[in-house]
């Protein structure tokens, strides 16, 4: 589980828009790069590399 105030803090590596965490707190999502990082054992992965990028049907229900 990610710190709210944490949270508050972190941006987006690419854009530096910020991340919002997802219904099932897995990943951080940034809706501006299109890109959901990873949150492994509580700790989020803010690496371009390790992100996966969100699909046009999952981006648009986020930006609703």
């Amino acid at each position: 589980m990610i710190n709210k105030q944490l949270l508050s803090i972190l941006a987006c590596p690419v854009t530096k828009a910020p991340l919002t965490l997802s219904a099932d707190e897995t990943e951080l999502l940034c809706t501006a790069s299109r890109l959901a990082y990873p949150i492994n054992d509580g700790i989020p992965v803010l690496l371009e590399e390790q992100a996966r990028k969100i699909e046009l049907e999952e981006y648009e229900t986020l930006t609703k």
